[in-house]
């Protein structure tokens, strides 16, 4: 356990400023992953109304993560060149330009070179609000701030999807991508007025060369397993969600009306408890909250993958606790990697980091796709060998979690500047 992660109930947690900040920066996750969200329910009206086929849609999806992953790997060597806060206002400016551009799309190609320009710009936002985290939040309460920020990816299902596909349902599949654009755009001049600067790691001896800085950060040994620990954390998180769907409807037996209050209660859940998964992370250690979250998710894992016709209130149950456990590992493990890069590459560290959870995300869920084959009924087979390989991922993520907590551990007894 961090002993030194402990914070005392008397102590003023943050700032009326940082708190500003975490709110600034959970925003622009919940629009960033909301913009990559709601494509997938879209499929059936886009399919449509676009005449395109499944493979020509997956492609649509697929081409956001992989344009993603291939940005943050070239903006690494120049992250730590620039204020933080310019270089976010940057890419989210070209973020909500590729918004607009899929909201005037006319035709599929046209779509497909939006989605494209909205991943290069989008896929390096989180690297650079995670970098902003770690430069203005001590370790001791980054489990707390990633709770509130991770918070997103549940409020984006609870609240922005529902409102999206009515939006979509009464002005068109275009409305949702401009209600994005909309307040994105609202949270952009807040942040360009309010955000301060965020430029001490411009200070310290910085490698000036950018792809040798790209270079050194991605060979460095201790980095190197920090990536592979995410490559694992991302293929048992995207493997299950892109047939989650499906495998409820037709191997469960939830109907398409009723799978909406599944998304909604799970979500719901999952706002509750992230915030709070984050203060036990930083109060108990967030190793430890990584390893109850993997127990949790690895049961439930094992029971969901197996499962025939199921009652509504047993999956939403169901649902609930494999997110708690997701989400613990989620929000533990993104506080823990945190402390593993030294200032100076901050910037290049979590660019790849994102990258390299970018492109595990679509390769792990082509994997899934070859894994998980679907009868003409509707029924999906193999499902369960797709829970084993998840399974096994979880296990070997831990094992390299261990050993870059040992690492961290001992960083953080001989600094205290981290």
């Amino acid at each position: 356990m961090f002993m030194s992660e402990q914070v005392t109930p008397k102590e003023k947690i943050f700032t009326t400023y940082q708190v500003f900040v975490i709110a600034i920066l959970s925003f622009l996750q919940f629009t960033v992953i909301l913009d990559f969200m709601v494509l997938s329910p879209l499929g059936a009206i886009l399919m449509d109304k676009l005449h395109v086929n499944t493979s020509q849609f997956g492609l649509v999806v697929s081409a956001y993560a992989f344009s993603a992953g291939g940005a943050g790997l070239l903006t690494a060597g120049f992250a730590d060149k620039f204020d933080r806060k310019k270089l976010l206002l940057f890419f989210y400016t070209g973020f909500i330009v590729g918004t607009i551009l899929c909201a005037i799309a006319p035709s599929y190609p046209l779509l497909l070179g939006a989605r494209i320009i909205t991943g290069i710009f989008g896929g390096v936002i989180g690297s650079v609000s995670f970098a902003i985290i770690t430069d203005l939040f001590k370790i001791e309460v980054r489990g707390r701030v990633m709770g509130f920020v991770q918070m997103s990816f549940a409020a984006s299902q609870v609240l922005g999807l529902p409102i999206g596909l009515l939006l979509a349902n009464k002005f068109g599949w275009h409305a949702p991508f401009w209600m994005i654009a909309g307040a994105g755009s609202i949270m952009g001049v807040v942040m360009f007025i309010k955000l301060k600067p965020v430029d001490k790691h411009l200070h310290l001896k910085i490698d000036t060369n950018a792809f040798h800085h790209l270079w050194t950060t991605i060979s460095r040994p201790d980095y190197a397993k920090a990536f592979f620990a995410t490559t694992l954390l991302a293929t048992g998180g995207f493997m299950l969600m892109p047939f989650g769907s499906a495998y409820s409807i037709h191997n469960l037996g939830i109907t398409l009306d009723q799978l909406p209050i599944v998304y909604l209660i799970t979500g719901a859940a999952s706002i509750v408890f992230g915030p709070l998964l984050g203060k036990l992370s930083d109060r108990i250690g967030k190793f430890n909250i990584f390893c109850v979250g993997t127990v949790i998710a690895m049961a439930m894992v094992g029971i969901y993958t197996h499962l025939g016709v199921t009652p509504l209130w047993q999956l939403i149950l169901l649902n609930v606790i494999l997110f708690v456990g997701l989400s613990g590992r989620m929000i533990s493990s993104s506080a823990l990697l945190t402390a593993v890069p030294d200032a100076k590459d901050r910037g290049a560290f979590m660019s790849i980091n994102s990258s390299t959870q970018q492109i595990s995300g679509g390769v792990a869920s082509i994997i899934a796709g070859l894994i998980v084959v679907q009868t003409p009924s509707g029924k999906l087979e193999r499902y369960d060998t797709l829970g084993y390989v998840v399974l096994c991922s979880m296990l070997v993520a831990t094992v390299m979690l261990y050993f870059l907590n040992k690492r961290i551990q001992k960083k953080l007894h001989t600094t205290n500047n981290v």
